[in-house]
C-alpha cells in the first residue's frame, strides 16, 4: 500500500493487537512509538542465523504471543530477516513491512518471501511468509544515498523487462538517473509494486509464474556472492544489472530476443553502475554458485529465466557451462 502518511495508515493495524514490537535498522529516524523496539545494525554479512536469533530473543523477552504484531522499519536486508523470524517465531506471527529503501520498496518487502544466507550462499535458509500488509511510503527515499537508489532501480529495470508492456521499459529508461525525484518515480514504484503483487497473487509458493521474478538472479546471485569473500560487497540492485546483461546475452543468443533491450541496457549500466570487478580466475567459482544456486530443480544444473522479447519470460532455461562462460566473457568484455 503506498501512503503518505505512515501513522494513519497504520492505525487500523494497531487497533486490531494488544501486543506490537518494532524492529528497526538502527541508523534510521523512526517514530516515538510506545512500542518495544529493536535496533539492529544492518548488513548483507548480518544476515545470518546470530541476527535471526537476536530478534528471536528480544520478541521472547517482551512475551510476544502468536497474537502478536511485529513491525519491520528498513530495507531489503532487515525485513527479509524479520520475515523469517516472524515466520519461525512460535510457527507463525503476523508482520507489517515498512520498507526505507527503493529496493525493499519494489522488491524485498512484496511477496513473502524471507530468509537469510548461510555457508555463503544468498537466501539459502528461508520461509514464505507473507506481511499482512507493506506500507510504502516514498518520502523515506529523499534521504537515500545515490548507490542505494541505483540498487533499488536494478530491480525496477528486471520489471521493466518481464512485464508484458513496453510502456514500463521505456518509462524507466526514459527516468532522469542524475535528478531522483520522489514525485515522478511515485508512479513507477506503484508499476512496478502491482505487477509483481498480480505475479505473487497468481503463484505465491513460486511454482511456476513467479519464477519470472527471477530474470537476472542467476547470474546477479552469484556475483553478490562471490563479492561477500572480498572487502567491499555488491550491492543487491547493481548484481542485478549486471546478471541481467549476461541473461539478456543468453535472450538473444538462445532465444532469438531483439539485440536492442540488451543494448540499452548496456549503455545505461556501464553510465551508472559500471561493471562487475572479477578476474579471469572466478569463472569457475562463479560457475560452482550457480549450481548451488536454490532456484535449480536438479544438481548441478544452472537454471535461468530468459526472455524472448519484452515483456515475454521463459521460466527454467537450463544452460551449460559453456554457455553460462560465453556470458561472463560477454560481460566481462564490455
Amino acid at each position: 500500500m503506498l501512503c503518505d502518511n505512515i501513522h494513519s495508515a497504520l492505525a487500523p493495524f494497531l487497533a486490531r493487537y494488544e501486543q506490537v514490537c518494532v524492529v528497526a535498522d538502527e541508523v534510521l529516524t523512526i517514530p516515538d512509538w510506545p512500542f518495544s523496539t529493536l535496533r539492529m545494525r544492518v548488513s548483507e554479512e548480518a544476515k545470518s542465523i546470530d541476527s535471526i536469533e537476536q530478534i528471536w530473543d528480544f520478541l521472547l523477552s517482551n512475551g510476544l504471543t502468536r497474537k502478536g504484531l511485529v513491525i519491520a522499519i528498513g530495507g531489503g536486508v532487515l525485513t527479509d530477516m524479520v520475515g523469517f523470524a516472524s515466520a519461525t517465531y512460535k510457527r507463525g506471527v503476523n508482520y507489517i513491512n515498512i520498507p526505507t529503501s527503493l529496493l525493499a520498496m519494489v522488491d524485498a518487502s512484496t511477496g513473502g518471501k524471507t530468509g537469510i544466507n548461510h555457508c555463503g550462499i544468498k537466501n539459502s535458509i528461508g520461509a514464505f511468509h507473507a506481511p499482512i500488509e507493506t506500507l510504502i511510503c516514498p518520502q523515506w527515499l529523499n534521504t537515500l544515498p545515490p548507490q542505494q537508489f541505483l540498487s533499488g532501480f536494478g530491480e525496477m529495470l528486471k520489471m521493466g523487462l518481464i512485464v508484458n508492456s513496453e510502456k514500463l521499459w521505456d518509462a524507466l529508461l526514459q527516468y532522469d538517473l542524475d535528478r531522483m525525484d520522489v514525485k515522478t518515480l511515485t508512479p513507477l514504484i506503484n508499476s512496478c509494486v502491482r505487477a509483481k503483487e498480480e505475479i505473487v497473487a497468481a503463484d505465491p509458493h513460486e511454482e511456476g509464474l513467479r519464477k519470472v521474478l527471477n530474470f537476472g538472479h542467476t547470474f546477479g546471485h552469484a556475483l553478490e556472492e562471490l563479492s561477500l569473500t572480498g572487502k567491499a560487497g555488491l550491492l543487491h540492485g547493481y548484481a542485478v544489472v549486471f546478471g541481467l546483461i549476461a541473461e539478456l546475452y543468453l535472450s538473444v543468443t538462445k532465444l532469438g530476443c531483439p539485440r536492442e533491450p540488451l543494448q540499452q541496457l548496456t549503455q545505461l549500466m556501464l553510465h551508472y553502475y559500471g561493471k562487475p570487478q572479477c578476474k579471469c580466475t572466478d569463472r569457475e567459482r562463479l560457475i560452482a554458485l550457480m549450481q548451488q544456486d536454490k532456484k535449480n530443480e536438479r544438481a548441478a544444473e544452472i537454471n535461468c529465466t530468459l526472455i524472448k522479447n519484452i515483456g515475454s519470460p521463459l521460466i527454467n532455461q537450463v544452460i551449460s557451462t559453456d554457455e553460462a562462460n560465453e556470458s561472463l566473457d560477454y560481460l566481462f568484455s564490455l
